[in-house]
């Protein structure tokens, strides 16, 4: 912050909050498939049990929804 400016209107609230750090969930293994037609991706899906479609770039398997319960979780460190 410089001399004479203020603070921002948003950091009074925010000020003795705990911090938040979301860690970035890397893969232990990557693996590229290509399929030939939809039925053979059709046929993969069902062996893995997991619903794909042509525009699908990625999943976990076991499967890991990208909506997951911790990000809903808050807890107090203390």
């Amino acid at each position: 912050m410089k001399l004479f400016e203020e603070p921002e209107k948003w950091q009074e609230h925010w000020e003795g909050m705990p911090e938040f750090v979301q860690h970035k969930q890397k893969p232990y293994a990557q693996i590229i498939f290509r399929f030939n037609s939809e039925e053979d991706l059709q046929d993969f899906a069902k062996v893995i049990g997991q619903k794909l479609t042509k525009k699908t770039k990625s999943c976990w398997h076991p499967f890991k929804s990208h909506f997951g319960l911790s990000k809903k979780v808050w807890q107090d460190e203390s």
